[in-house]
């Protein structure tokens, strides 16, 4: 592994280019994973419903609003 390369700013996407490119070697970077603590049980849950159409959509609010601007107008002179 080169020496300015710290493990502890990589993610394991970062990581794995840096592997196949030879700057961080493989088991230098397993060995850091296993070091790391396990931190599950402070981990929250986190609910969500994706199944409606509930999403909120920005250009709907400005229509809403009556915004000039959505509708592809430029400014008017005056």
């Amino acid at each position: 592994m080169a020496d300015d390369t710290e493990t502890k700013y990589l993610d394991k996407r970062v990581a794995q280019r840096y592997v196949r490119k030879g700057l961080l070697d493989e088991k230098e970077w397993e060995k850091h994973l296993k070091a790391l603590p396990d931190l599950a049980s402070q981990a929250m849950p986190i609910e969500s419903d994706l199944d409606g159409d509930d999403l909120d959509d920005e250009d709907d609010d400005l229509e809403d609003e009556g915004d000039s601007s959505s509708s592809g107008e430029g400014p008017k002179e005056v």
